[in-house]
């Protein structure tokens, strides 16, 4: 339950903090956090924001059209850049530090961009919460000395969608996206083919109207997270045949449904304390 006094306090702290600044890039995804961060930082700064949004393989299609619609009706101006983090040893190799290596490469893309422009500062969209889960990307951007102004300012995910939702921003309610290359368990080489196949899975499910899902990538084997309440209609035909006969036409010759359900950053359990 959010706490709306708490919930309004942390953004005045944000604002404020924002407003001692003149420029800024912000990494933007198109996601929950990152677009709240980009819309109070444009609310504040004005002209004074970019917002860069980084393609690949490894990012799922659909946010980065959702990322550059937003910036288009809200007049922000954005920057789409590719990123060739999918290239390095160290990704595709997709070792536990693997986003380590990714966030690197982009914030040293961002730092040249921000150089070029004039702008001082490069904020990223990590929130509160992210320090409870494996987060090697954190790292790159403490090295790259990039702000995190959502954790300074204490904001959790929680917060953020409700703050979201009083700002009239379209995400607020948005399902929790990541890296495609989060559903490849680490040690099993990322390709352009898995990450496709991953890719068009999701999006077949999400047009199904599965809201909260991942498809994770165990070699030939599919293995399906959606939400528990969810369990009796992916699993009732003709929707259940429809989903195998579309993820083996996409390359998987099994499907399966994790019983758990979805579960955020469940392959980090593979990592040895």
């Amino acid at each position: 339950m959010v706490d709306p006094d708490k919930a309004h306090v942390k953004k005045r702290a944000l604002v404020e903090a924002l407003g001692g600044i003149d420029s800024l890039l912000v990494a933007y995804s198109g996601g929950v956090d990152s677009t709240f961060l980009l819309a109070v930082a444009h609310e504040v700064l004005g002209a004074g924001v970019l917002a860069v949004t980084a393609t690949a393989p490894f990012y799922p299609s659909a946010e980065t059209r959702e990322a550059v619609e937003f910036t288009r009706e809200r007049r922000i101006e954005q920057l789409v850049i590719p990123s060739e983090a999918g290239e390095l040893p160290g990704f595709r190799a997709n070792p536990p530090d693997r986003c380590y290596h990714c966030k690197t490469y982009l914030f040293k893309k961002l730092k040249g961009i921000a150089e070029q422009r004039g702008i001082r500062h490069i904020a990223h969209a990590a929130n509160a919460d992210d320090s409870r889960d494996y987060r090697p990307g954190s790292k790159a951007a403490e090295e790259a000395g990039v702000l995190s102004p959502l954790v300074d300012a204490g904001l959790d995910k929680e917060e953020i969608r409700f703050l979201s939702r009083e700002m009239g921003l379209p995400t607020w309610n948005k399902p929790a996206m990541a890296c495609l290359a989060s559903r490849i368990p680490y040690g099993d080489p990322i390709t352009a083919e898995k990450l496709t196949m991953i890719d068009e899975a999701e999006a077949f499910l999400a047009a199904k109207g599965f809201r909260q899902l991942r498809v994770r990538c165990h070699g030939s084997l599919a293995r399906i997270e959606v939400e528990e309440e969810d369990f009796p209609r992916i699993a009732a035909d003709p929707l259940r045949k429809a989903i195998v006969a579309k993820l083996r036409a996409l390359g998987f010759l099994y499907v399966s449904l994790d019983l758990e359900g979805y579960a955020t950053g469940s392959l980090n359990r593979s990592i040895s304390s």
